[in-house]
């Protein structure tokens, strides 16, 4: 399994490209410096009226596939 633990700050006009699929991807730069590309789908429940913004942990299998997303603390 992969885990990856980054920062994210999305303004809510940022988010509208994601909602409207102009932007399908979403790309981070990890903790550890390495480069996270994850479907935009995985972000909309962590969407609050001032956008989305902490520290979350993507995880995959081996294969980088089936990918999930949590929130890491406040």
């Amino acid at each position: 399994m992969h885990r990856y633990e980054f920062d994210l700050h999305i303004s809510p006009a940022e988010y509208l490209d994601y909602y409207r699929g102009v932007a399908t991807q979403v790309i981070a730069r990890s903790a550890s410096g390495e480069t996270v590309r994850f479907p935009a789908s995985l972000l909309q429940p962590f969407l609050l009226p001032d956008g989305i913004h902490g520290r979350f942990v993507l995880t995959c299998d081996e294969h980088y596939k089936h990918p999930n997303l949590q929130r890491n603390g406040g």
